[in-house]
């Protein structure tokens, strides 16, 4: 291995422990309690170091929410594929968005809430955030109904869960009527 590749290594292993540091602070303490000097010296770097790798806690979201969009495509689709119809991998794909939600608040934050200069429903828009529509369009785009576009459907049902994920974390809907209300939006807005 040459020098140039080892420092690539060693580059790349720096920024995924930023990420992962910042990912974990956000989870256990809140977004406001990631700084660039407190996340510095918890990973035991300056923070002339955290800068070479991002121009601040922007970017930082940015990576965080990159991350949270592919490990969230990967949770629709593992859901969705063990399922048997498609009534079932829509109310599969359902429950797997809302429990990715409520089991990764600041990374659900990281991708639809806060600004980490992402582009989104755009030309440029990061892979991960166009794959992780993507998996919910693979499995909504069959049950969106004749003459109804299969993108705009994917929208209006990724918005409800969007609502009911982001209300129910408020505290505005009771948890524990999750079920039906999810048994609600699949039965209304499915078309099997």
């Amino acid at each position: 291995m040459s020098v140039q590749e080892r420092k690539q290594r060693e580059r790349a292993e720096r920024e995924r422990l930023i990420v992962a540091r910042a990912r974990q602070l956000a989870e256990e303490q809140g977004w406001d309690a990631v700084t660039t000097r407190r996340l510095a010296e918890s990973i035991e770097y300056s923070q002339p170091v955290l800068y070479s790798h991002f121009r601040g806690k922007r970017e930082i979201i940015g990576a965080v929410a990159l991350q949270g969009a592919t490990e969230l495509a990967a949770a629709v689709r593992a859901a969705a594929s063990g399922t048997s119809g498609p009534r079932e991998r829509v109310a599969a794909l359902a429950r797997a968005y809302l429990d990715f939600a409520e089991r990764h608040p600041a990374v659900y934050d990281a991708i639809f809430q806060l600004d980490g200069g992402l582009a989104y429903a755009q030309e440029d828009t990061p892979e991960p955030l166009k794959d992780a529509f993507g998996a919910l369009l693979e499995c909504l785009g069959e049950v969106a109904g004749d003459g109804v576009h299969p993108g705009l459907f994917t929208e209006t049902f990724w918005a409800s869960l969007h609502g009911l994920a982001t209300l129910t974390r408020a505290g505005r809907l009771p948890p524990e009527d999750t079920g039906p209300r999810v048994e609600l939006l699949v039965d209304r807005l499915t078309v099997v």
